[in-house]
Parts: structure tokens; sequence; C-alpha cells
């Protein structure tokens, strides 16, 4: 079948929108490492809003694929002229297909670094975003503090080097910049991490000072990190995803992108050279972004964690099966009511109460299809960001953790790589060699798990939270997942 590109979309069905405007008028100004499902369902698309209300054509985006495997990415997207589908699936069964084309160029940073780096040093680059999941930012999961001792940052740091992380691209374009009288760009964190722009801010600085410390100082007072929260589920495209999208276009798409109708973008606004008028797509500028952060990753994020545990140990094996059960979703609420909630501040124009139940109604869509294999996945970038803060504020107020607790030891069940009819689980984590083993052994030491102070501290020592561990852990053991996860409900 003819492929998606420039050339070809002229035939793509009526039903499926493509963009109204000129590509070929659109220019440069952002540069995004790690183009993936998201990026392209998010910042991309609200990009694409304006340029078919003839706006922001001076703000096309240019993807960049720092690692291995965004080969895969840059062939995609290479060959169809960095055209691609998204549909959103509504819970009833309706599908809304259009055809993307904010992104107009992909560099593969292997193969021309050198051109990565000119495109942000560019003075039409005037934004750097970054979707580089928690784990990309390089910092110890105990101290907080830069991890010198990844050798691919000492690598960076070598007087010379050809870069191949986004610390040496980005530190080495703002020299550039610096060095040829260029006002730099603005670096936007789009990652799920609290306070995303202040510990970019912290990294690359950090990374910056063991560079060149005159260049720091310069980073340090004229470049902006904003915060921003962002929030759209995006399961990773299936082969049933790809056959849809090709009946739908009548053209091949080699990697479309699948999402659920919910967007939501929260930004502080403080950019160094401007910026699109991402408000007139539904994107809210704040001064103060934390307590939309807050109710995102302690509430949806961290509710993940709480349902594809016990779910996948239950049998499901998708997001809107495990909600479905009337105990994971009462537990959900029950967490997220007495433990995430009162750690939250006021959030500016939100009903908290009417958020949760919405987040149980968007886990609960059927059409989007999300696999607790993906949201069980890289769970030691997850969990202690996104639930630990939550414990460790309830503990210190004297609050209850039943359920935070009860989730930790699930996904400590769960990292045993084995199910509860003895079948394996493949385990996704970056530090899997090193938890499966600790998991297995909790059978005869129990607190083995959180006793990785790595990941969760001192929390093992705290009474309280150690108590709600071992009940829940030997629940787990005993009476299984379902029967634990309904005892909690």
């Amino acid at each position: 079948m003819t492929r998606l590109n420039e050339a070809s979309l002229a035939s793509v069905k009526a039903e499926v929108e493509t963009p109204k405007y000129d590509r070929s008028r659109v220019t440069t100004g952002i540069v995004h490492f790690g183009v993936g499902g998201f990026h392209r369902a998010h910042m991309a698309m609200a990009l694409d809003d304006l340029m078919n209300q003839g706006k922001a054509f001076d703000w096309g985006i240019c993807g960049v694929g720092l690692m291995e495997f965004d080969l895969k990415m840059k062939n995609a997207l290479q060959e169809q002229d960095c055209l691609y589908t998204l549909t959103l699936k509504h819970p009833d069964g309706r599908r809304e297909a259009r055809v993307i084309g904010s992104i107009i160029e992909y560099l593969f940073a292997p193969d021309n670094a050198e051109a990565v780096i000119e495109k942000m040093a560019a003075p039409s680059t005037k934004i750097v975003s970054l979707t580089i999941t928690e784990g990309g930012y390089n910092f110890d999961r105990v101290t907080g503090e830069f991890d010198v001792t990844n050798p691919a940052i000492a690598s960076d740091l070598v007087s010379g080097a050809t870069p191949k992380t986004a610390f040496g691209f980005v530190v080495e374009a703002l020299r550039r910049r610096h060095e040829r009288g260029i006002p730099p760009f603005t670096v936007l964190s789009c990652d799920n991490i609290q306070g995303n722009g202040d510990i970019a801010k912290k990294m690359f600085l950090a990374f910056a000072e063991l560079k060149n410390a005159s260049l720091a100082a310069w980073i340090d007072e004229n470049v902006m990190f904003p915060n921003s929260m962002v929030d759209r589920i995006t399961p990773v495209t299936s082969a049933e995803d790809i056959a849809e999208a090709e009946a739908k276009l009548g053209l091949h798409d080699a990697w479309p992108v699948v999402a659920e109708p919910f967007f939501q973008w929260v930004i502080e606004d403080h950019f160094t050279l401007g910026r699109p008028n991402f408000d007139e797509v539904g994107v809210q500028f704040v001064e103060d972004v934390e307590p939309y952060e807050l109710m995102k990753l302690r509430l949806l994020n961290a509710s993940h964690q709480g349902l594809t545990y016990f779910g996948y140990l239950s049998g499901y094996r998708f997001a809107h099966e495990a909600v479905g059960d009337p105990a994971i979703a009462n537990f959900l609420l029950k967490y997220m009511d007495k433990e995430a909630t009162p750690t939250l501040r006021p959030v500016p124009g939100i009903d908290l109460d009417a958020y949760k139940h919405m987040l149980i109604e968007r886990f609960s869509n059927p059409e989007v299809r999300d696999t607790l294999a993906r949201l069980c996945a890289e769970s030691s970038d997850r969990i202690p960001k996104w639930l630990v803060p939550v414990i460790r504020e309830q503990l210190a107020r004297g609050g209850d953790v039943t359920r935070s607790a009860a989730i930790v030891a699930s996904w400590a069940r769960y990292a045993e790589g084995v199910d509860e009819d003895g079948n394996e689980i493949v385990v996704v984590d970056p530090l899997k060699d090193q938890l499966v083993p600790i998991a297995k052994s909790q059978r005869t030491n129990p607190l083995a798990f959180v006793e990785n102070e790595s990941l969760f501290g001192d929390l093992a020592k705290n009474e309280t939270f150690r108590t709600a561990y071992l009940t829940a852990l030997h629940s787990l053991f005993e009476n299984g997942a379902h029967k634990t996860v309904q005892s909690l409900a």
C-alpha cells in the first residue's frame, strides 16, 4: 500500500482531517529530544492546532533521537516527511483520526551530532523541549544530585568529545550561542517529574559546571527552565492500531499514535525568546504549576501504580479491565481520598472530587486498551517520584499510609517475576538485575525490598510504614492479590 507522505497526502480519505496549511511555510522554532507517542499526541498536536488556524508557522518542530533504538522512529518519520496519524479513542467507540504536520524534520544524533548541535545553536530555535523519561535526568535517587558516575556523562565531559547525551548536546549548543552573541533558548521539560523544570535546570547546570564553570554561570543567569504538567494517556502503538490507521487513511502509516480524548498541559509562563500561543488551544499558563503537578503525579500517576501490580497479579492485562473490578476501583478512590489528597495544595479552578472520579472514568476507557505491562514498566523511576513522597508526607503528618504501603508491597510481589499461577512475568526496569533477586529473597526476609535505600531511603525503619507494608505483603503471599485489594477497598 502507498505510504503516507507529503506526495500522497491528497489521497487521504475525506473522513480524516489533514493539515490545512502549507507545510513548506513552516520553519523550525522548537528542537525536541525524545519523539515518542506522548510528544506526538501532546505538543506536536497543540502546534498542529495552531497551524491549522494559520498561526505559529515559525514554531515547527525538529525531532531528535539520541539512542540507537530511536533509529526506528527516524526511519518511520523520515520516510513519511514527518507526517503521522493521531487517533483519539473515545469510550463509546468513536474514533477521531487526523494527520499531524507540525514536525517538519527529524535528526538522528548518532548519524550527525554536528547537525543536531547547529540546529539548536541557530537563532531561529527558541525552545528545546524534552520527553526523555524520568530516568533521563541522571540524578541519584537518594541524594537528588547529578550522577557523575554515569559512563555516558563521563564520556561527554571529556574535552572535545562528540556528545551522546541530552546534557552534552544542549550545553554545547548553548556554548555556541553564547560565543556567537545569540540569546539562549528556553529548555522546556515535558516529563512526569515533580518540578521538572527545576530538576532540568539543576541537572543541566551541574553538567555545565563540570564542563565550563563560566558557561554554567551564564546559563544560570540567562536560560529559562519553566515547570510544566502534562497529561494525556498515550498507550504503546499496537499492530491493530497500525492496521486501523491504514484502513482509516487508505495509506500506510508505519508508526501512528493513539491517545485518549483528555488533554491537559499547564506551564509556567517563563520563556527566554517567546513561545507559541498555546493558550489559544487549551493550554493553561500559570505562575506556579506545582499544585497542578502534585495533583496529577499523586492522583493519576500514583494511582496507575496502584492499579497495575494488583491488576496484573489478579489476572488482568489491560487498565480498563483492572479498573472495571469494583475492588480495584474502590481501592484507588480510597488511596486518593485518604492518602494522596491530604498531601496536595489547593488547585485553582479544579474540583478535586470530580477530578478523582474522572480519573476512574479515564482509566476505564475500553477503547484505549492501555496495557498493564506498560504501566508496570520502569517502576524504579516511577514509584520513588510519584508515591514515596506521598508516604513521607503522610508519615510526617501522622496520616494513613495503609494503601500506599500496599502499592509498594504489590510492586515487590510483582518484581519476583512470577505470577500467582507460576507463570513468568517479564519485568521491564532499568534496575531489573538488582531488584528481581532482592524480591525473590523476601519470602525469608520480608523487608528486603524496602530496605533498598537507593529507592526508599529509611522508610523500612519507620514502624508505621513497616507494619502496613508487612501486613500487605503477607496478605499477598497468603491470600493473593485480589483478596488483598478487596480487603483494602
